[in-house]
């Protein structure tokens, strides 16, 4: 029987509001149960992966493992069963993390090692900013985003002279030390470049010659200056972000703040911008 207000089947609002809502007792009781199963999952699948524990617990962690798939595998299908918009929720970050959550389990019937992938699950813990309250921080996660999609053009023009950088430097390793060095190709002088420049520095190769050490000891100051770089470019777009956010303009008429500094005006309603 369907509710004459909304046209909605009592059971599906009532499920609704347990499953999505976080500001009922019933729904904040169903999002702290659900996190404490999440976390058992991750645990129960993080121990399975240590050979010992494996060998004398594999069946019962395996079992526990099954037992929280087909647990979310059923919620799953109860948040699309109750969902308003069901397409819109299984097309939603949240709703492809809720689907890549007990994929893996369904997979390792065919690829067995898959089933350590049940870790994606932690993902799901995301949603304690809603129910804690913390709306304030996916704010700030915004300003970071934000920050980090203006600066793709310097990035990426960045990376790609890194990427330029460590193909002639390990070609060039390659000719000076060559394969009785263990520079037996140039992807491998190009590798040791990559780890040589961003200062990992693994050491399974070490040039040997001299011309080799001295090559490599300025490329080893020259990663220390690389570094700083996308460090600069980003903190630099959080600052701009930031003073945008704190001195944007926002339009009472429609709500948008994406207007240029000096505009008195929204662009959309021509009404007078307030200042927030």
């Amino acid at each position: 029987m369907k509710n004459e207000s909304t046209g909605r089947d009592p059971l599906r609002e009532r499920l609704y509001e347990i499953i999505f809502e976080a500001d009922t007792l019933a729904g904040k009781l169903f999002d702290v149960v659900l996190f404490i199963t999440i976390m058992l999952s991750v645990t129960a699948t993080i121990l399975n992966s240590v050979a010992t524990i494996q060998t004398n617990h594999g069946a019962l962690l395996t079992g526990l493992n099954w037992f929280f798939t087909l647990l979310f595998t059923v919620e799953y299908g109860l948040r699309l069963f109750c969902a308003k918009k069901p397409a819109r929720y299984a097309r939603s970050f949240f709703g492809m993390v809720d689907l890549l959550a007990i994929l893996p389990s369904y997979l390792s019937l065919f690829i067995p090692s898959t089933r350590f992938l049940d870790v994606i699950r932690i993902l799901r813990m995301l949603r304690i900013f809603r129910v804690m309250k913390m709306v304030q921080y996916v704010d700030d996660g915004d300003l970071l985003m934000n920050a980090l999609v203006s600066s793709r053009r310097k990035i990426g023009i960045f990376l790609f002279a890194v990427v330029t950088l460590v193909v002639i430097l390990g070609s060039l390793m390659y000719v000076i030390e060559g394969t009785d060095n263990g520079f037996t190709s140039i992807p491998v002088g190009i590798y040791w470049a990559i780890v040589t420049l961003t200062t990992v520095g693994y050491g399974d190769i070490s040039p040997q010659t001299g011309l080799g050490q001295t090559l490599a000891a300025c490329i080893m100051i020259i990663g220390y200056s690389i570094i700083a770089v996308p460090t600069g470019i980003i903190s630099a777009e959080v600052g701009r972000s930031s003073a945008r956010k704190e001195f944007s303009k926002t339009c009472p008429a429609c709500q948008t703040a994406d207007h240029d500094p000096d505009a008195t005006h929204c662009k959309h309603y021509g009404q007078t911008l307030k200042t927030t």
